[in-house]
């Protein structure tokens, strides 16, 4: 069951950002959505990767660093990555979207392609390759299903690195191959080791595929086809589809030898060979027919048997197509092409003369013509084929002598050593450590650089230095506690470190300004980039003076060496002189000299005292509480029921106590 389908559906908005539109492919590790990037309004590809995947830490780790490093090409022939995250428990990458369709879809309609429409497009696949081998990335699934061709016919390569991300420790076991079975170059199946000349055999065979419509090995399992690519070479594309030049076939020989050594370095070199063969092909003939055929005068590609591998024509002005086939009813007349010397294995795997047969024969129908103008015709065949074999071994010597023979030190800055290792063995270097160094960028165990330096070129054989870093600089935090906050910034610069953020905290010993601490604590050996954060002192914390008499605060705020100003607050049921309010609030901190503002009750508002005297007791209190006031009755045995005095009396605060005195009240 499909986890990811089930998970996303249309309308969701990915990490906040990315909104999921339709389904568009799934693949071994990830499934693809069209999505619409809502930031910046454009529409994007998502490629969401399976959650059995994205659940294991290492997948996840390889995948984001891949996902930079594929981020960092600059290629019009690359898909390009604007993006990585997570959201909803899922690891994603927002990649162009390319509309068109891949070169697997391109094949299933059109079978095979013409030599020179094949060349054209395999220069923009060779291209993509090219970049990411020169950023010292690997793509190691090269494939048609992974070629896009796009709106005016630009070539696009997609997935790098992804391949590269389900390879490590965690996704690779014993029996394990990592990529498509018909597209593994040999060392891929032998010791799961792989590099850009990888790429080359993979683009190899993707180009025999091309030229013929078929794969080269086949078996009855990924495993069977796997072990064809160890034991068998592949077979020049002409075995299949007659008439195929052999500067083509030679440029398959030349990307799929077993022996990775006789194999271009790089896609870049690669692509050097096969835009030289591209320039020599002959032009679309007047009339039109196939890219790289001689056509027909009704517009219709030749068959094997009227193909010239390289045109020609019968008189120098009619092209040789116009010459009558068998099937035009003439006699049929065969002409054999003169095989070319037999390529050294500088060419490809080739061990023995007839495991390449360069001879071709040609049937086609001339004309009735004299036996020495066919005797001519026949020589100056001959001499097409030797001289296009001459242009061909110069081409391959050139190469080698100026690009082929030397291998680009990859890029392995940033790896863990081993990793480093591995990848500097696999293009054939030696490796050596030298001695290690701090670095204040590169973690512990990690590549620094490399001598040749990354991305030079050198002799394959060549001993590579590696420098491996041991981490950064460490210092011991010198004692800053005490200083005020400017010099102990200072100190830590001076000790060689960088001051951190400055955390304010209220103190009722240190003052204003003074450094309480720093973290780490003092002593402590602490990395020379990572900043030391320091807490200052912002002061005393302000006590809470609400409920106080407004003197006795004021002698406690001028002992602290700040004041109160006292504001009047009307209309308080508090005492006269009581503190109701304070600015700033209470545990804010207080430096000297501070001048803080309090409210302070002027007293509740005075209230006339009802005449009570010579009213009964009841009939006195109810006066009084009706008028606001509290009521406290002063009597004993010898006291009557009538209020004989009482006190305060005229005006008094609303809400204070009146005082009554009981006497007898005598007629």
């Amino acid at each position: 069951m499909d986890t990811t389908l089930s998970r996303l559906h249309a309308g969701q908005l990915l990490d906040g950002r990315y909104r999921v539109g339709s389904w568009i492919a799934r693949g071994g590790m990830a499934t693809v959505y069209l999505g619409t990037d809502t930031k910046l309004d454009r529409t994007v590809a998502l490629k969401i990767a399976h959650p059995e995947l994205a659940g294991d830490p290492e997948f996840a780790r390889r995948f984001t660093g891949e996902a930079r490093s594929a981020a960092r090409l600059s290629s019009p022939n690359v898909v390009h990555v604007y993006d990585q995250g997570s959201g909803a428990g899922l690891l994603y990458l927002a990649m162009e979207y390319v509309p068109g369709r891949t070169l697997r879809e391109l094949l299933r309609e059109r079978g095979r392609l013409a030599p020179a429409e094949a060349l054209g497009i395999f220069q923009g696949v060779l291209a993509g390759l090219s970049a990411a081998h020169r950023a010292g990335i690997v793509h190691r699934d090269v494939k048609p299903e992974n070629v896009l061709i796009g709106d005016g016919d630009i070539v696009k390569v997609a997935d790098f690195g992804l391949a590269r991300a389900a390879s490590g420790p965690s996704h690779t076991r014993t029996g394990m191959l990592i990529g498509t079975a018909a597209y593994l170059a040999p060392e891929q199946v032998t010791r799961s080791a792989a590099d850009a000349r990888s790429d080359v055999y993979a683009s190899g065979v993707m180009l025999f595929e091309i030229l013929t419509g078929v794969q080269p090995h086949t078996g009855e399992n990924p495993l069977a086809v796997a072990h064809k690519h160890v034991r068998d070479a592949v077979p020049p594309p002409s075995s299949l589809v007659p008439g195929i030049p052999p500067a083509v076939d030679a440029l398959v020989a030349m990307a799929t030898s077993r022996d990775p050594e006789l194999r271009p370095a790089d896609a870049g070199q690669f692509l050097n060979a096969v835009a030289d063969v591209s320039r020599r092909m002959p032009a679309l003939p007047p009339g039109g027919g196939a890219p790289g055929y001689a056509g027909r005068p009704d517009g219709r590609p030749p068959s094997g048997e009227e193909w010239f591998p390289w045109g020609g024509t019968d008189d120098g002005t009619r092209p040789a197509y116009n010459q009558p086939s068998p099937r035009d009813g003439g006699p049929q007349h065969t002409l054999v092409v003169p095989a070319g010397d037999m390529p050294d294995r500088g060419y490809g795997q080739h061990d023995r003369p007839d495991d390449y047969p360069w001879s071709r024969q040609a049937a086609y129908r001339p004309p009735r013509e004299p036996v020495l103008q066919r005797w001519l015709q026949d020589r100056r065949m001959v001499y097409v084929a030797l001289a296009v074999a001459v242009v061909v071994v110069i081409a391959v010597v050139t190469w080698w002598v100026t690009d082929g023979q030397y291998t680009g030190v990859p890029q392995v800055s940033g790896m863990a050593a081993s990793t480093a290792r591995t990848e500097l063995q696999n293009v054939g270097f030696v490796v050596r450590f030298g001695p290690d160094q701090h670095s204040n960028s590169v973690p512990a165990g990690d590549v620094i650089s490399t001598n040749p330096a990354i991305g030079s070129n050198a002799h394959s054989g060549t001993a590579v230095t590696v420098t491996v870093s041991s981490g950064p600089v460490m210092i011991a935090v010198p004692q800053v506690t005490g200083e005020q906050e400017s010099a102990a910034k200072a100190a830590l610069r001076n000790a060689g470190l960088t001051p951190g953020s400055v955390t304010p905290e209220t103190s009722t010993t240190v003052p204003a300004g003074i450094v309480i601490s720093t973290t780490p604590a003092a002593g402590t050996s602490w990395p020379q980039p990572k900043p030391v954060a320091i807490t200052v002192s912002s002061g005393q914390p302000l006590p809470n003076f609400v409920g106080e008499q407004f003197q006795a605060a004021a002698a406690q705020a001028q002992s602290a060496g700040y004041q109160l100003q006292q504001v009047a607050a009307v209309g308080s049921t508090q005492p006269q002189g009581t503190i109701i309010g304070q600015s700033p609030q209470p545990g804010t901190a207080i430096s000297p000299n501070e001048v803080v503002s309090v409210q302070v009750s002027s007293g509740p508002p005075q209230v006339s005292i009802p005449d009570v005297q010579g009213l009964s007791v009841s009939q006195a209190t109810q006066e009084l509480q009706q008028a606001g006031f509290q009521v406290q009755v002063n009597q004993n045995i010898f006291s009557g029921n009538t209020v004989s005095s009482y006190s305060p009396t005229g005006q008094a605060p609303q809400g204070s106590t009146i005082t009554l005195t009981l006497g007898f009240n005598f007629p």
